[in-house]
């Protein structure tokens, strides 16, 4: 069947025109990058020890980054409402309290719907941070902490509909994000959590037992074997590990890795004829069958490894688990239904 797509030069205007948005909104982010200062080190520490919520507030198209943000915010443990600036005037200001930062986004910092809301969010107690490209307009010179969101220029060719501001402005409210989920030390047991209905949420609130690989799924090779049956035991199943077995055939004496083969070619001329025993790592760090598939998760980021062998009492191998089958690669069963 032919296709109706027409044949595109990479040289075609519209290709070139669209390489040139992308490189203009990626301009933007970067000068953003080089102003990022002691300000917005201490809109953080604010926000981390703000006693209430983080109220967002913008109109237009700050106001849908905005909910973006708020979005981000709070499947990331940051507590976050938005604040749509009519609506507050209307009633939804009852919303604010005392203990509350509000965080007003404004690219022209001029915007009416939301200056006229400043003093009465002053009136309640709240500090004021403006994220906005004007750090000389009413909003900057009515805010308490100021980051300068602004760029050399939009990517709208007039210079009007807002494109690489709005992008920098969602690349600040990232960063925001990410900075206090470092600072929160917020990990993937705490996601798990707050996101019960989505799809990485069930995965991560299943046991270890439902991932792992049993069986003939797991390499394994005898301690008293040399290395050349390890590596070729590493290839069969691609795994990138080994585990140990200890001579009774059952107990997991150590695991080798290709990180454990690629050090020791540096330094032996002759690693096929070593004992498995003189390479591998003992006493690997393990995980039970009826572990959380959140704690695997976060062992595994802790202490940057893509694989844990599974383990039941006295160290008797059960299986393996890998990085890739608790984030779904692959299928993936909830209640015995594919």
């Amino acid at each position: 069947m032919k296709s109706n797509l027409r044949q595109i030069n990479v040289s075609d205007p519209v290709i070139e025109k669209a390489k040139e948005v992308l490189k203009i909104e990626a301009e933007g982010i970067l000068a953003l990058a080089e102003r990022i200062d002691e300000r917005f080190a201490e809109m953080v520490e604010a926000i981390y020890r703000c006693s209430g919520r983080l109220i967002v507030s913008g109109i237009g198209k700050s106001g849908t980054v905005g909910r973006k943000i708020v979005g981000t915010l709070n499947s990331t443990g940051t507590r976050a409402l938005f604040l749509h600036p009519v609506e507050a005037m209307h009633g939804d200001l009852g919303m604010v309290s005392k203990g509350d930062i509000f965080l007003a986004l404004s690219n022209s910092g001029e915007t009416d719907e939301l200056n006229i809301l400043i003093p009465s969010i002053r009136k309640i107690g709240c500090t004021i941070i403006a994220l906005t490209g004007n750090v000389r307009s009413t909003l900057a010179k009515n805010s308490d902490i100021v980051i300068d969101v602004g760029v050399p220029r939009e990517a709208c060719p007039m210079g009007l509909a807002p494109t690489a501001s709005t992008t920098a402005l969602l690349a600040a409210g990232d960063a925001l994000a990410v900075v206090l989920i470092n600072k929160r030390r917020f990990n993937s047991n705490d996601f798990a959590r707050i996101h019960p209905g989505g799809k990485l949420g069930h995965r991560l609130a299943c046991k270890v037992r439902q991932f792992m690989l049993t069986g003939d799924s797991i390499p394994r090779v005898s301690i008293e074997a040399a290395m050349e049956a390890a590596i070729e035991e590493i290839n069969r199943l691609q795994l990138g590990v080994a585990l140990v077995v200890a001579s009774d055939g059952k107990t997991l004496a150590g695991i080798i890795t290709d990180g454990d083969i690629r050090r020791r070619i540096a330094k032996e001329e002759r690693l096929l004829e070593l004992p498995v025993a003189a390479v591998m790592t003992k006493n690997p760090r393990t995980m039970g069958p009826e572990s959380p598939a959140y704690d695997a998760l976060n062992l595994m980021e802790k202490h940057q490894i893509t694989v844990l062998p599974i383990v039941g009492s006295k160290k008797k191998i059960l299986g393996i688990l890998h990085l890739h089958d608790i984030l779904g690669k692959g299928a993936f069963k909830f209640n015995d239904i594919q």
